[in-house]
């Protein structure tokens, strides 16, 4: 690994087309810029490492315990679990009851005139 010391406004050159700007020093950290062509990734080291475990992680998962775990994030239960939650008694009430509905035009005119 190639160390240097470099001041803000100072550059470090890499191949022919990507340069590193030293913008400003900042206590415990620094800031930098990066110019490089479109087609180079420039990714911090940590964010790429946690993908990856996520990713990881997620594989071991098997489909069963990703559905739910994805159903839960999603505040969805499993239909099992539904059916399970819901009680007799909501179901009975929850039935439509035999009676039809009356109809606004229900009644209008079916008088009898005598």
């Amino acid at each position: 690994m190639l160390v240097l010391t470099r001041k803000p406004g100072e550059r470090v050159l890499i191949g022919d087309d990507i340069v590193i700007t030293i913008l400003e020093g900042r206590g415990d950290g620094i800031r930098i810029g990066i110019d490089a062509p479109r087609g180079v990734k420039i990714q911090r080291a940590e964010i790429v490492q946690a993908v990856t475990e996520a990713n990881v992680a997620a594989a071991q998962l098997s489909s069963d315990d990703a559905e739910a775990q994805l159903k839960a994030a999603l505040g969805l239960a499993l239909p099992a679990e539904a059916a399970a939650e819901a009680s007799p008694a909501e179901a009975s009430s929850a039935e439509p009851s035999s009676a039809e509905p009356e109809s606004p035009a229900a009644g209008a005119g079916s008088a009898d005139p005598a």
